[in-house]
């Protein structure tokens, strides 16, 4: 009997059938679905779009693409049947309440307070991710609501000139307009006057539909999409193949007048429920699935215009060669076997006629593939008389390919494949001859006998499973029956089945010496029990393997009634051995591992844990398979030799030539400006001094940038250049171990400190270092720039796979305060496995390959200013207090968020270091303890011989150096008139002039420029003109004495 199909044999899974409660997906799937996305951005292609824009629920008038991409992002979040939105209360238009744009290195989310933590486990471990949304009290203002989405959108799209558009979702493709994309809600508010983007959004912007590019990533297979393929479609088609062979499963005689209508019905009705829900109204017959008997399947047949079915006639007993009974199977071989046979058959005019299409593009290493194999008209070789039939097969499989660099640099590739259809059997067989018949049926006479030739009956009964190490053959179930000098196997498929003791060379058993191991009887067979065996039990090891259940009745009978009576020596000098597992074959382990999983599985309550169960035991090298899978989805970036096997989870250590206590521990801590990173920098210096001495790189404050990678490689390299210097003079350092800490602070991302060392020039610096810890410092009140938009770099400073440990340098005696228990779920969300460390102001009181690691978003601009003069320290503190009242809105410009460096103050001889943190508005002034310290390298191209000794760093948005200097400037002392007579209600409190309302100005009431020229006086009368006149003059007599005298710019070099 053969099976013909006309379609793939795993068809594609309906779409819009997801899973009924979707879960958060591990990170790295969910980066690497977003990096699939944004690689449609960085195709070499002038079309290409700049951003990607999805826009879910009415402001998009629920457009289907969008909502196809949402749920591809966020894993069926967005499901019409997600039944944990319903539980919220919450109506469908604020779930719904988000827009997505994504980057090519970076992504906008906008939502509202209410959907942000259902949304946190799904994008708060993406890379560069910029939220917009208000905070629970804001939200509250339903004007002010919508107005915030309106500019927040605005804002997004501020940078694009080219967007792309998901506009049709599969299988329901629209001609792409771009004026139904205007009548979108939020499209449209897009053009109003005041809040919107000053014209209209078509116009303003070039659209594309960029459906078709997702529909191709969407096809791409990773883990979590193909835990649904097996998990959820495979076990439903998997169904229908047992419905299928249930067919069979009839007493032998009836078998015989089982139509192609009958045996097809399974798959008709699974195709037709297929097809209503999948709206395909193509119901032509060269779609439909069917099933052929014997001869009938000839080519001819096989052609969709010449049959229709169902076919009732045609039956098992009447299909074979003129009208006898169908007897040909299929068997499916490798490449080379089917070759070797048709040389060995004399059919090697055949080979001319195969075709095999190689599998080598890179884009189908992530899509499922099919191998099929169609033979027609075979010839009946035996009688020469007509055709017996065609064999049609088909499986689906998926690969998977990891690129790895040797030592030398060179790139091999390590690939790996699984059958996803192994779980089907790829044949049957049964018995129809009747003279096999009638032996089978004279075989059970034994059991009605008190002795026979497989000696006296000792005991019997069901569910026990008969293998081979036939890798094409499942496990078949049947009843067996225990006698003195052999077993009796009896299944529907094959009849009965004996060996006798005479037949096999040794027996043995194994049990793991556990009650809830299967217990597994090792019989190798001698060549002479071949003929009586089914085709799929012959192997070339010649063996089989019995397993026995426990908790089933046979596996008891077995050990109380059989187990004594076969250990003792019998007639055939055979007797029953127990093994360890030690002595197993491999391929004996293998297969008892496979019925193991069956157990297990059998054991659950039927469910989805059961079939779960049942397909792993089904594809025991499915684990292996989806460990590399997981790997190599994330990225095509090759990875090193000796880290492959940690990767795979083969091994929990790194092997390296170098032992690990010779290398260096590098200790990173990082965070935002101002989150006091130097003091626990200090504090952990102190208090394991006693356990080694760190060496301490601290990042350049006078540089343009928060991290120089190229200056942190010249330190590696001194450093371990003077560390042998010194061993060779010391020896060992008395079991003290060598450790550096590295103390970043600013918008540096971590990946980029790790692949500094990563990427060493010299090999020695990079095999003698690594990295034990990356603690990021996080000082609440210093995370939000308004709203919920995080400063630049935030979470990726506390990203998974990096960083271990997150220190709150405040708040840490406020444990339930709400800011602190926000970002701690928000930071948990991005790194789930991360530890939370509480160190009040840095103190510790209490412990709980290559990548781009993107753009600082918005923009933050360095700059750093010298100068020779000390400042005021009233004016400074003044006007640093007043920097927080002066911030502006999105997009920031002119804002100052963080100021640091080393000055003097007028009343004191100390140098003072700065820290002010605008957020947070807090200012710290220390002083620099006394003592030497090594010079600051200048990354500027100033001369370093110059005698300006103090610096300030300052940080924010657009931030220019001449205006920086001019706010600079009025913290020094100035050339003040505070001797000059003051108009009516002021006063000069020592430092500025002060008004009857308490404001506070810098120069004299009366003058409104700093001199140099003729002044206006502020106007106190209209009949004080001519006193006016003479006020002039004596100003410019006084400014003129101004000029004589020397004066020095806060700039100005010290002569």
């Amino acid at each position: 009997m053969a099976l013909c199909g006309r379609s793939a044999l795993l068809p594609p899974p309906p779409r819009h059938r997801p899973r009924p409660r979707p879960r958060a997906p591990g990170p790295f799937v969910s980066c690497s679905r977003l990096r699939n996305i944004q690689s449609i951005l960085t195709q070499s292609s002038k079309s290409q779009p700049d951003g990607i824009l999805c826009i879910l629920g009415i402001d998009s008038r629920y457009n289907e693409g969008c909502r196809e991409l949402a749920n591809y992002l966020l894993f069926g979040l967005y499901n019409q049947n997600n039944n944990d939105f319903e539980r919220t209360g919450f109506p469908e238009e604020v779930l719904d309440d988000i827009i997505i744009l994504i980057k090519p290195d970076s992504v906008h989310l906008y939502c509202n307070p209410v959907n942000y933590n259902h949304l946190l486990p799904y994008v708060a471990h993406w890379r560069n991710l910029h939220f917009h949304c208000l905070t629970e009290n804001e939200y509250e203002d339903e004007e002010a609501a919508e107005e915030f989405k309106i500019s927040s959108f605005v804002d997004m799209v501020r940078d694009c000139s080219r967007i792309g558009i998901p506009y049709s979702c599969q299988g329901h493709l629209q001609i792409f307009d771009m004026f139904i994309v205007e009548k979108w809600p939020i499209v449209q508010a897009f053009a109003l006057e005041g809040i919107g983007g000053d014209g209209f959004f078509t116009m303003k912007y070039e659209l594309m539909d960029v459906s078709a590019d997702l529909w191709k990533t969407y096809s791409k297979m990773d883990p979590v999409s193909l835990e649904d393929l097996l998990f959820e479609d495979l076990m439903i088609f998997e169904h229908q193949w047992t419905n299928f062979f249930a067919n069979f499963d009839t007493e032998i005689p009836f078998i015989l007048e089982l139509s192609e209508s009958q045996a097809g019905e399974p798959f008709r009705s699974y195709f037709s429920h297929g097809m209503i829900s999948s709206h395909i109204t193509d119901n032509s017959p060269s779609r439909q699935p069917f099933v052929l008997f014997g001869s009938h399947s000839t080519k001819d047949n096989l052609n969709s215009g010449n049959f229709n079915f169902p076919s009732e006639g045609h039956l098992v007993r009447n299909t074979g060669l003129g009208g006898s009974t169908a007897k040909h199977m299929a068997k499916e071989v490798a490449e080379q076997v089917l070759l070797s046979v048709l040389d060995s058959l004399g059919l090697a005019q055949l080979k001319s006629a195969l075709r095999i299409t190689p599998l080598e593009n890179e884009d189908s290493l992530s899509l499922i593939k099919t191998a099929s194999m169609m033979v027609f008209d075979i010839p009946d070789l035996l009688t020469g008389r007509g055709c017996l039939g065609s064999v049609v097969f088909s499986e689906s499989f998926l690969t998977s390919q990891i690129q790895v660099k040797e030592k030398d640099g060179s790139i091999h590739s390590d690939s790996r494949h699984v059958i996803l259809t192994a779980a089907i059997p790829r044949f049957a067989s049964w018995l129809v001859e009747d003279s096999d018949v009638k032996l089978s049926e004279k075989a059970q006479q034994v059991l009605k006998e008190d002795k026979s030739f497989l000696g006296t009956l000792l005991t019997g009964g069901d569910g026990v499973y008969i293998c081979s190490s036939n890798p094409q053959a499942m496990p078949k179930e049947g009843k067996l029956y225990f006698f003195s000098d052999g077993i009796l196997f009896c299944d529907p498929h094959h009849g009965s089945i004996s060996i006798s003791k005479s037949h096999m060379s040794s027996i043995s058993l194994y049990d793991g010496d556990s009650n809830s191991i299967v217990a597994a009887l090792f019989i190798d067979f001698k060549s002479s029990l071949l003929p009586h065996l089914p085709i799929e039990f012959h192997t070339q090891n010649n063996f089989l393997m019995i397993a026995l259940f426990p908790k089933r009745k046979i596996y008891k009978a077995f050990y109380s009634q059989v187990f004594s009576s076969w250990q003792s020596q019998t007639n055939s000098g055979l007797s029953l051995r127990v093994v360890q597992e030690e002595f197993l074959s491999e391929e004996q382990k293998k297969m008892h591992c496979s019925v193991q999983k069956l157990f297990n599985a059998l054991s659950f309550p039927s469910g989805e844990r059961c079939r779960e169960l049942k397909l792993s035991a089904a594809i025991p090298e499915m684990e292996r398979f989806m460990q590399h899978f997981t790997v190599s989805s994330v990225s095509t970036k090759p990875v090193m030799r000796a880290h492959l096997p940690v990767l795979l989870k083969e091994s929990e250590t790194i092997s390296d030539s170098r032992a690990e206590g010779d290398k260096v521990i590098i200790t990173i801590i990082t965070g935002l400006p101002g989150c006091r990173s130097s003091d626990l920098c200090s504090f952990l210096v102190t208090f394991t001094k006693e356990h080694g001495r760190w060496v301490v790189y601290r990042q350049t404050m006078d540089s343009p940038e928060c991290f120089s990678a190229s200056h942190f490689q010249r330190f590696l390299a001194g450093l371990l250049e003077a560390q042998q210097n010194l061993g060779v003079r010391q020896g060992p350092q008395n079991g003290k171990s060598r450790r550096l800490l590295v103390v970043l602070q600013g918008y540096t991302d971590v990946i980029d400190v790790v692949q500094a060392l990563q990427t060493h020039p010299d090999p020695d610096v990079k095999s003698s270092f690594i990295i034990g810890a990356v603690n990021t410092c996080v000082e609440p009140l210093s995370c939000y720039m308004e709203h919920r938009l995080l400063f630049p770099k935030f979470l990726d400073q506390c990203s998974q796979g990096l960083v271990s440990n997150v220190v709150f340098t405040s708040h840490a005696t406020e444990q339930r305060h709400p800011l602190l228990v926000q970002l701690q779920s928000l930071i948990r969300a991005a790194n789930p496995g991360v530890s939370f460390v509480l160190a009040e102001n840095g103190i510790v009181t209490r412990y709980e390959g290559q990548y781009g690691a993107g753009p600082v978003f918005p923009p933050m601009v360095q700059i750093c200013v010298w100068f020779s003069r000390p400042l005021e320290k009233t004016r400074f503190v003044t006007k640093c207090k007043a920097i927080k009242s002066l911030l502006k809105p999105s997009p920031f410009s002119g804002n100052i968020y963080h100021i640091m460096g080393k000055v003097k103050f007028s009343d004191a001889d100390k140098v003072i270091e700065v820290c002010h943190n605008t957020a947070a508005n807090s200012l710290s002034l220390v002083p620099v303890p006394e003592g030497p310290t090594p010079p600051e390298c200048r990354n500027d191209p100033r001369d370093c011989s110059s005698q300006q000794e103090y610096f300030l760093v300052f940080i924010g948005c657009s931030l220019k150096e001449e205006d920086i200097k001019d706010w600079l400037r009025e913290t020094a002392k100035q050339v003040k008139r505070h001797l000059d007579p003051l108009p009516a209600g002021y006063f000069y409190n020592g430092t500025q002039f002060v008004n009857f309302f308490g404001d506070k100005m810098d120069y004299h009431p009366c003058i409104l420029s700093n001199g140099g020229g003729l002044v206006k006086v502020l106007v106190m009368d209209q009949f004080m003109n001519d006193y006016l006149e003479e006020a002039n003059r004596e100003i410019e007599k006084y400014n003129r004495e101004l000029e004589e005298q020397e004066y020095h710019d806060l700039f100005e070099q010290k002569t």
